[in-house]
């Protein structure tokens, strides 16, 4: 008799704690069982296993309960290995998460708790067998074929031999049995020659295989080579005959990437992102966990297939909000990545243009070894200007495209050279405003304003993704005097840039056409080839990408971001542009760069103007300094949700009146409505990170009943 110690799939707080189960099988720590939990039946993972000779009662007499016995044990071999099991109890009390969305974070939808019910697809194979049989030629010629290739599909067998394949089988001189489908979703990349590197990236291979940190922060303009040091160090870590991790944030970058590294290193690639079919990522999960995968692609959530021997990890861009999980558990990626270093012992490469305020801190304290690549490759860095709107506008110009940067983009169309526009907003218009009492249509699921969609003639919540009918009256003061359009998107954009340039072909890239499965990967392969001129979308593209001819970016309403009250606005704004402007002049053309803002004068505009990333950061570390946020404090974020008003503001009033210590608590702060959902947050400030997470922890513990609706985000993002 085996006693298991299992963690339950339940949303329950008050639950996260292990249960005790038997069974008369034999299974293993990170297993999935199901057991049976009140009158449910549930997934369980294994924590500890004890093998015991006494009998059911004898345990139960011990124990002083009655045990149940598990249902079933769902795996043959643990889904969640060691090292993640480790990772998984970490992560638990560092996000102050339960251990079973902790052990879902990391798993693909199909084996999931809540999704273990879910079958996994099987492939029927043959081979052949020893015991002498008596075969037609015709059939010991197909048997012959899977003596040579097998073991074979059976599928293939019967599609070369139709009539052969099941007489193999009726006489038993093949085997027959089924195993998980698992295939590479890369084709490899026609070979390229390795390209000489500049005595710049030869200095920073140096520093880094002759060092022995851990955590390397690679400060590099755009087309400083980056991706070049990425490669070669994968290149020895592979040589090592150990396995590298190579992040970035967006699926949109993700084909780029995946064809370099492809062409360099063949078809040992796994891929892993949202954009994959839950069983692809079973089968990318697969090919990792029996190593038959090498080198990974991914998004932030590869941080998390069972690699066996890691020996590098890459987070390319990783200055991106994208990195941060914005659900339970609510982790960064680089907190993942640097503890799956310590355990592997190998080491960790973070680049970016523009890195985090945070990470480079800890490099100027030495926390991270600090690399500088401040030229490009091509020695030359993209001319940039910036158009005051305001002034335009004034003046009579258009309040979409200045003439500035018409002119520029019809000297790009005649030289046959391809553009970049990035607008970040999508849709048509952003709102429409009721033309009496002058209030925008809201969506009905959340406080917030519905855009406008040309396309589909329809207005659009673009965070719950709910999707009317303009009304025929004011749903506020029932008028019927019709409504007023405010702002615009992609989509508007796209039709001025029609007007403007007839005969000028334009691919248009936001959510609204990357919805279907590898359309990221088709725009921008058609744009590569040349088939469109201009390249509009909204951040997705800009970033990351690297297209030779493309020798103009502008940035429409670059400043927008400026607008938002939360802390990093101007961070996220000077990133934007940053990126955006190093999408242009990347190879022997000369590149040129035009932000159309309305504060032309903002510290933020002008040092992405002047490629200034050392007077932005001193500039925005005395704003954060005088504010004291991150990195000077820590913040966490308790927001409470729930479909109950009442509910939410009581139990957010608790948690104020209840949490104590040696930091600032700020709120209760009512946030607005999303998805029915209402919402109050408590922000918990101080100097010590540990001081306030256990003081959240002790009033978890000791609250009389369950939180529910509690989402608890240690060190977040953005504060909406």
């Amino acid at each position: 008799m085996y006693i298991l110690e299992c963690w339950i799939e339940h949303p329950v707080r008050k639950l996260d704690q292990t249960f005790t189960y038997l069974s008369e099988e034999k299974t293993q720590r990170g297993c999935r069982v199901s057991v049976g939990f009140g009158s449910k039946q549930l997934t369980g993972f294994v924590d500890n296993v004890q093998e015991t000779g006494e009998s059911k009662e004898e345990i139960e007499n011990r124990y002083g309960m009655k045990l149940r016995m598990v249902s079933e044990i769902l795996d043959s071999e643990p889904l969640i290995t060691g090292e993640l099991y480790e990772m998984a109890m970490w992560m638990r009390d560092f996000t102050l998460s339960t251990a079973i969305s902790c052990f879902s974070a990391m798993l693909p939808a199909k084996v999931k708790p809540a999704g273990g019910k879910k079958s996994v697809v099987m492939e029927k194979y043959v081979s052949i067998r020893d015991e002498e049989v008596s075969l037609s030629p015709k059939q010991l010629e197909a048997w012959i074929y899977v003596k040579d290739n097998g073991p074979v599909l059976y599928s293939v067998l019967r599609k070369l031999y139709p009539n052969q394949a099941k007489q193999l089988v009726d006489k038993e001189a093949v085997s027959v049995y089924e195993k998980e489908r698992s295939q590479s979703l890369v084709t490899k990349a026609d070979s390229v020659q390795k390209p000489e590197l500049t005595q710049l990236q030869k200095n920073v291979l140096k520093e880094i295989t002759e060092s022995d940190d851990a955590v390397y922060l690679i400060r590099g303009v755009t087309g400083s080579g980056k991706t070049e040091i990425y490669l070669r160090l994968a290149e020895k870590a592979l040589l090592e005959n150990r396995q590298v991790l190579i992040l970035v944030p967006e699926i949109a970058l993700t084909p780029q990437m995946i064809s370099r590294v492809s062409s360099r290193f063949g078809e040992d690639l796994a891929i892993y992102h949202s954009g994959l079919s839950p069983q692809e990522k079973y089968e990318q999960y697969r090919r990792v966990m029996n190593g038959t995968a090498r080198i990974v692609v991914g998004t932030r959530s590869a941080v998390f297939l069972p690699f066996s021997t890691l020996g590098l990890t890459v987070m390319d861009e990783e200055h991106d909000t994208s990195y941060k999980q914005d659900s339970q558990p609510c982790y960064h990626c680089r907190d993942m990545v640097i503890w799956r270093a310590k355990y592997h012992h190998c080491k960790v490469i973070l680049g970016s243009a523009t890195p985090t305020l945070e990470s480079f801190a800890r490099a100027l304290k030495k926390v991270y070894h600090l690399i500088t690549m401040d030229e490009r490759i091509n020695q030359t860095l993209p001319e940039t200007s910036i158009v005051s709107m305001s002034r335009s506008i004034r003046s009579g110009g258009s309040y979409i495209i200045s003439q500035e940067l018409r002119e520029k983009i019809q000297k790009r169309i005649d030289d046959n050279e391809q553009v970049i526009l990035l607008l970040n907003r999508r849709g048509y218009h952003t709102l429409l405003r009721c033309r009496s009492c002058q209030k925008p249509l809201r969506c009905p699921h959340c406080d917030l304003s519905l855009s406008w969609h040309r396309d589909t003639k329809t207005l659009k919540c673009h965070t719950c993704g709910t999707e009317i009918r303009v009304p025929r009256e004011c749903p506020e003061c029932g008028s019927k005097a019709g409504f007023a359009t405010f702002g615009f998107g992609t989509e508007k954009l796209e039709e001025e840039i029609r007007s403007l340039f007839p005969a000028v072909r334009i691919l248009r890239m936001d959510a609204d056409t990357t919805s279907m499965k590898n359309s990221h990967e088709k725009i921008l392969a058609a744009f590569e080839r040349k088939e469109a001129d201009i390249l509009l979308g909204t951040q997705m593209i800009a970033k990351g990408l690297d297209y030779p001819d493309v020798t103009l970016v502008g940035v429409i309403n670059g400043d927008e971001g400026l607008s938002r009250t939360d802390f990093r606005s101007c961070e996220t704004t000077f990133d934007l542009l940053m990126q955006a402007g190093g999408r242009s002049g990347r190879s022997e053309k000369t590149g040129e760069v035009v932000f159309q803002v309305f504060d032309p004068d903002h510290y933020a505009v002008q040092c992405a103007c002047s490629h200034d990333y050392i007077t932005f950061f001193k500039n925005e570390m005395a704003f954060r300094h005088a504010g004291q946020y991150p990195p000077y404090t820590y913040l966490i974020a308790l927001t409470v949700t729930g479909t109950d008003e009442s509910y939410v503001e009581r139990t957010a009033a608790a948690i104020r009146d209840g949490i104590k210590g040696d930091f600032k608590t700020i709120g209760v702060i009512a946030l607005l409505k999303i998805r029915d959902r209402f919402r109050s947050r408590i922000l918990l400030k101080g100097k010590d990170l540990d001081v306030m997470r256990n003081a959240v922890r002790e009033f978890i513990n000791s609250y009389p009943s369950d939180l529910k609706g509690l989402r608890i985000d240690i060190n977040p993002m953005y504060l909406d």
